[in-house]
């Protein structure tokens, strides 16, 4: 399997979750199985085969979590230097060069995307139109409705 690449906020945010469905929604799942299981037939009882199902999407999400993390590249930016360059981790702010309407997205990896908080996927099209490209770069983005050109105005390494 192919490294995945994400920043040290995301793997944070995954071992965060990580670490509560093993401590929190794991223990509280398995007590809800066992409860379930005192009140008889268990052919007819919902509250039990809820909690079967509660936990094979308990058990599922920790496998996906510790694949991912077991196969995920820290991106880490504080070491570089801000050449003004866009890559992946970097803060981008683009101008709609038609309609000065301007953007600022993070670009992260695809668990990370996240557009109501600013993050886009490296594997969207406008990052990977504008990575590699430096401040001051023009660039243009096949979008649905047609082509759309930017402007990068400001790069920013966090």
């Amino acid at each position: 399997m192919k490294k995945i690449p994400m920043t040290t906020t995301g793997v944070n945010k995954l071992r965060d979750e990580l670490h509560h469905l093993k401590s929190v929604a794991r223990p509280k799942v398995i007590a809800a199985i066992a409860e379930a299981r005192g009140h008889g037939d268990l052919r007819e009882n919902a509250e039990y085969h809820a909690a079967k199902e509660q936990q094979g999407f308990i058990e599922g999400r920790i496998r996906e979590i510790e694949s991912k993390l077991g196969h995920s590249q820290i991106i880490d930016l504080s070491g570089l230097a801000n050449e003004g360059k866009v890559v992946f981790g970097s803060t981008v702010s683009l101008v709609n060069l038609d309609t000065d309407q301007e953007v600022s997205y993070q670009i992260v990896g695809e668990d990370e995307a996240d557009l109501k908080t600013g993050k886009i996927s490296n594997t969207s099209p406008i990052a990977r139109a504008v990575i590699g490209k430096l401040k001051g770069d023009s660039v243009e983005v096949e979008a649905p409705g047609g082509v759309v050109s930017y402007e990068i105005t400001e790069v920013v390494y966090e």
